[in-house]
């Protein structure tokens, strides 16, 4: 579209060819600019800050400065960069770890180019991007690990939303975009967006998908 600002992204990956093949991927998109490529956390950091990212993708294992390490600095240093972690299903307490420092989804090294291009797109509109089987597998496999004590503590912070609030945060927990859960719902879209927000607010969330994982410790 004319004159719409092109989504800034940064790709953090040790490894050239897959840099190249992810870059190669997002550039089909005329909205979508690759500003920098990083090789190690440091440089990530470093790139998201000074490009003014709206999107870091970020692997896990690199030198210097792995993934999970640079998130909290990236925090302090591009607070409005989001970042979509490249991770695999065997890497459980990464993931966690990575929820827990903000991250803003989570995609296998394998995805499809379509979903490597949504997830982007959602990302930098404000969202947390899982497709629904991986937010299903991960949040099921983080769930089933927690403590009891952990489980209680979600279920008293789920007492400050209202029942339909509760609804909706139940449909996250399942993976549901927003379109998805409004059909269920029989809302519009937008209204489901409003609900998603106010419930981001009260759980003190900083994304759906942290959200999410409090729906399945809660097991709603």
């Amino acid at each position: 579209m004319a004159g719409r600002r092109h989504i800034r992204v940064v790709i953090a990956d040790d490894e050239p060819l897959i840099r190249a093949g992810i870059r190669m991927i997002l550039t089909s998109d005329p909205e979508i600019e690759v500003v920098a490529e990083a090789a190690n956390g440091r440089e990530a950091v470093d790139l998201a800050r000074a490009h003014a990212a709206d999107v870091l993708l970020l692997d896990i294992q690199m030198p210097v400065l792995d993934g999970l390490s640079a998130l909290p600095e990236l925090r302090r240093a591009a607070p409005s960069t989001r970042v979509i972690v490249l991770t695999t299903f065997g890497e459980r307490e990464n993931v966690l770890r990575a929820l827990e420092h903000g991250g803003a989804g989570f995609l296998l090294k394998d995805t499809a180019p379509a979903e490597l291009i949504r997830a982007v797109r959602a990302a930098a509109a404000g969202d947390a991007y899982l497709s629904p089987a991986a937010t299903r597998h991960v949040v099921e496999q983080l769930a089933s690990g927690r403590e009891a004590a952990r489980a209680q503590e979600a279920r008293t912070r789920l007492t400050a939303l209202s029942e339909r609030e509760r609804e909706v945060l139940a449909l996250l927990g399942e993976g549901l975009s927003n379109a998805d859960a409004g059909r269920r719902l029989h809302m519009s879209e937008a209204t489901v967006k409003t609900y998603v927000s106010r419930i981001l607010a009260k759980l003190g969330c900083e994304n759906r998908v942290q959200a999410a994982l409090l729906a399945r410790d809660a097991r709603l």
